[in-house]
């Protein structure tokens, strides 16, 4: 408090000394430079000339506000003079310097120089990979296997991502990282989140951030945030991208879509439409081995589906700008997605090493999802010291409806029926409503530091019914035992303060996020209900040092929580065969984690960060409940305990030759798992090592090629122990019209390798898993931009609801 005192009484003192001798005050100069959408002209060049001789006096480079400011002049006859890549250069002047007095010209409009921006041509690029404090920045317009590519596949192969066979995406550690795209919400979480990044065409994303420790700014989160950030453009115009794409594994699956954008005046509409009609299979294999009663009983599992999605998706919006700093917006968001799944399980029944029965159980399952999405936003500049204020009205709409009937056929040893099919059906709709306001404000306090805050409300209610049982008496029955009507409600309240400065080689950024929860799950059929309240409070700390130009060092601090999906405190049993289910846990309560990092960087290449992730409450991995004398196994959450990971990462790029570069990463951690007492006596520690690659070759002015690998080492997870999982994917690029349009060859997991092998031996629980997703296939792209490719994208809108969609993931698995 003494400090910022003292800060106050000594601007005081100095802007009256200044009052008190304006006229010993040089003279100064100052304006702002704009080009012809009054935006302003960032990157242009001003120079201050004596209007006498043309000698050059001093120059500046214009920054994002268009300001300039020459100040300490004599008092003589000045010119300026403005240049700026595409247009025609300014003269303006003569201004008369007079001592005490401050000259304010008019806005500088600069105008386009039509016949240089035909000539112009940009020969350097970002890296594909840019490695700053606490994030990764993929630039994915420069990777040939990104462009063609989804965004979930550039996830996939992207460094220190890490995608399973449940499409759980995370980056820090295991735990399912906060996932926004534009700041705007993905509607989806689990396989609807998947398939919203799968329809998203790599044409449109400009790069991806990778932030390890978020701020204060993000909902806080365990596993870190990735942030998918759209192309944007630079005049007024319209332009666009048209892409199709065809693939071919064990089945053939494409997509198209199309991204527009048509800036004019002061509105600005955007939008882009995406179709995928994709078809897939899923294998897994199970062996149960259980011990009971001094008999031995081995149950396995085989079982497959083929998944046919088809998917449409959308948006549309507007900016209008009410001034040049004050812009409202409207956008409307969601899609349809239809999911018909053919589904075979085979369970065979040993005993004592000999066969005793087989059950199969054959579905179809027909889902069907609608989500729609409103968003109102406004963004404004409150004074010309660069305040800021903008807040978002968010609702979401999200709708599901399954159906599934189901076969089960009873066999003998000897193959033959010994008791007559057993029919079931398993319907459960859901329906989630979410409802957002949030409001964020920035005061720049100085030239080196800025304050910024925000609130946000959000209120979610979960519907969900499940009507579950046997056909009997010529009509399908409701199992009162397994039936049930559930409603989840969930209010969060939050608010953050965040404060950064640099001064000399130092910046920090401090920042501190309270948020409190208010939660109730109403089982209705059993007349049950969980009520949970909590306030917590995430803080975060970044503080770097430049040492010189080469070496930057940083460390930094957070605390987050991950909070379970509505599905995870569903506690709906949802049927897989007789003897397996999955359940939902409603007592299940978040996970919190503190993270610390430490990072070197030389000469902004090279990268080496140790880090520590304690994870509490630990629930984020499947846990199996298995009943011995009915050999009934329910998959389901727990919070089962602690997870101490510590590790370090390497991230360096190798230029070989003017045609071959590369970049490499390594993480290697140790990692521990502790359970509670009542969990049961896990203590074990292990390795988690993970190398990756992407070799780039430049064949010639238009065609290139890359390979990518990924390794991971044998590691222990959770309750399960994997075996090491390895893939390589390659591509080629040629591009095509000019450089407007590009043809991609990507060929993907070539040699099939990549799938989960797991094992599992703790308490009562012996078994062995081999589970596979189609991931070999070959995909051929072709992409087309039309139109001005510098017009200025739609604005950026935080909408605010992103961690609460991220969680709408639906309980049925595949």
């Amino acid at each position: 408090m003494k400090f910022i005192t003292g800060c106050l009484l000594s601007a005081f003192s100095a802007a009256l000394f200044n009052k008190l001798s304006a006229q010993s005050v040089a003279p100064s100069i100052s304006g702002k430079i704009l080009i012809e959408n009054q935006q302003p002209a960032e990157t242009a060049t001003i120079i201050l000339l004596n209007n006498s001789d043309s000698t050059i006096i001093n120059s500046t480079i214009i920054g994002k506000n268009g300001l300039f400011h020459f100040a300490d002049l004599k008092p003589i006859s000045y010119l300026l003079r403005v240049s700026k890549v595409g247009y025609n250069k300014s003269y303006n002047g003569p201004f008369q310097a007079v001592p005490g007095h401050a000259i304010v010209i008019p806005d500088i409009i600069l105008i386009p120089d039509i016949k240089k921006l035909k000539e112009v041509s940009i020969i350097s690029t970002r890296p594909d990979i840019e490695v700053k404090p606490g994030r990764i920045i993929l630039n994915v317009q420069n990777s040939i296997m990104a462009d063609g590519n989804s965004a979930f596949d550039i996830l996939r192969q992207s460094p220190g991502v890490r995608v399973d066979n449940t499409n759980n995406i995370s980056i820090v550690g295991k735990q399912s990282a906060l996932i926004i795209i534009d700041g705007k919400p993905t509607n989806m979480s689990g396989d609807d989140l998947t398939g919203i990044l799968k329809s998203m065409q790599s044409n449109t994303i400009e790069r991806i951030e990778l932030i390890t420790a978020g701020s204060a700014k993000y909902d806080a989160s365990s596993g870190g945030v990735i942030n998918i950030i759209l192309k944007k453009g630079k005049n007024v115009g319209a332009n666009g991208s048209l892409t199709g794409s065809a693939a071919y594994g064990k089945y053939f699956k494409a997509n198209t879509g199309i991204v527009f954008n048509d800036r004019f005046d002061k509105f600005n509409i955007y939008g882009n439409y995406n179709y995928s009609d994709n078809k897939t299979y899923h294998d897994f294999i199970k062996n149960r081995i259980i011990n009971y009663n001094n008999q031995i009983s081995n149950y396995h599992v085989d079982y497959n589906s083929i998944q046919k999605v088809y998917e449409s998706t959308f948006s549309i919006g507007t900016d209008y700008s009410i001034s040049p700093d004050h812009t409202i917006g409207f956008l409307i968001k969601g899609g349809t997605r239809k999911e018909d799944y053919t589904k075979n399980n085979s369970l065979k029944i040993s005993n004592q090493g000999m066969l005793d029965s087989i059950i199969t159980a054959n579905s179809i399952v027909n889902r069907r999802i609608n989500n729609i999405n409103y968003n109102l936003n406004y963004s404004g500049k409150l004074d010309k010291a660069g305040k800021t204020l903008s807040a978002d009205l968010n609702y979401t709409n999200y709708n599901r409806n399954s159906d599934e009937y189901i076969t089960n056929n009873f066999y003998n040893a000897a193959g033959n029926t010994y008791r007559n099919p057993l029919l079931l059906q398993n319907i459960s709709p859901s329906k989630i409503n979410i409802r957002i306001a949030k409001i964020d404000f920035t005061d720049p306090l100085s030239k080196t530091s800025k304050l910024e805050a925000g609130i946000k409300y959000s209120n979610v209610k979960s519907n969900n019914n499940l009507v579950f049982g046997p056909f009997e008496n010529g009509q399908y029955q409701s199992d009162p035992a397994v039936s049930n009507h559930f409603i989840y409600t969930e209010n969060i309240n939050a608010a953050y303060v965040s404060y950064e400065n640099n001064f000399n080689k130092y910046a920090i950024i401090a920042d501190l996020r309270a948020e409190q929860t208010i939660a109730k799950g109403n089982s209705v059929t059993l007349n049950q209900i969980a009520n949970s309240k909590y306030l917590n409070l995430f803080p975060h700390v970044l503080l770097t040092y430049k040492y010189d130009e080469k070496h930057d060092f940083s460390i930094s601090y957070n605390r987050g929580i991950t909070r379970p999906s509505y599905a995870a405190v569903n506690p709906f049993r949802y049927y897989i065969d007789l003897y397996d289910y999955t359940e939902g846990n409603p007592k299940l309560k978040p996970e919190y984690s503190d993270n610390i990092e430490l990072s070197y960087t030389y000469n902004k290449k090279f990268v080496t960060t140790l880090y520590s992730t304690i994870i509490n409450d630990a629930y984020n991995f499947n846990y199996f409940i298995q009943n011995d004398s009915s050999k009934v196994s329910i998959d389901t959450r727990k919070n089962f305990g602690s997870i101490a990971n510590y590790g370090i990462r390497f991230f360096a790029p190798a230029k070989f030759t003017n045609w071959w570069t590369a970049d490499f990463s390594v993480d290697a951690a140790y990692q521990r798992y502790v359970s509670y007492p009542i969990n049961g006596n896990l203590n074990k520690g292990t390795q988690d090592i993970i190398f990756t690659s992407t070799q780039h070759f430049i064949i010639n002015k238009s065609f290139s090629a890359e390979i990518t690998g990924f390794y991971e080492s044998p590691t222990f997870y959770g309750l399960n122990q994997y075996k090491s999982n390895y893939h390589i994917n390659l591509g080629f690029s040629k591009q095509i019209f000019n450089k407007s349009g590009s043809i991609r060859l990507g060929a993907f997991d070539i040699f099939n390798t990549l799938y989960d092998r797991v094992h599992t031996n703790y308490q009562n629980l012996n078994y062995s898993a081999i589970d596979r997703v189609e991931s070999r296939y070959v995909r051929l792209t072709f992409t087309y931009r039309f139109g001005k490719r510098s017009v200025k994208a739609a604005t950026i809108h935080n909408t605010g609801n992103d961690d609460e969609q991220n969680r709408t993931k639906p309980a049925v698995g595949n």
